[in-house]
């Protein structure tokens, strides 16, 4: 499964922070409907996810009744992108 969208980057600030975009609703509802064969403990998506020309292998978390995308400092800092800033990512969920 292939999916693309576009999002605002968040910054989470909790006991261990990290940065993410959230997954659409529509671009959810695709994977839910995958979620069954494809999740491993807590709900997690195991997914190869790019933005710009940086690829990196991330799991998509579970949020809310959606799901959110945890970027890497590597990529944030080879595609000079933080928060606030809208990206688009490409994800590939391995089905």
């Amino acid at each position: 499964m292939e999916l693309e969208f576009s999002g605002e980057m968040w910054f989470w600030r909790g006991p261990a922070p990290w940065y993410f975009v959230t997954v659409p609703e529509k671009e959810c509802a695709a994977i839910g409907s995958a979620s069954a064969e494809v999740s491993y403990g807590w709900g997690m998506i195991p997914v190869t996810a790019r933005i710009g020309g940086t690829d990196w292998r991330t799991s998509l978390w579970p949020k809310d009744g959606n799901y959110i995308v945890p970027v890497k400092a590597s990529v944030r800092k080879a595609e000079a992108v933080d928060e606030g800033d809208v990206v688009t990512v490409q994800l590939t969920v391995d089905v």
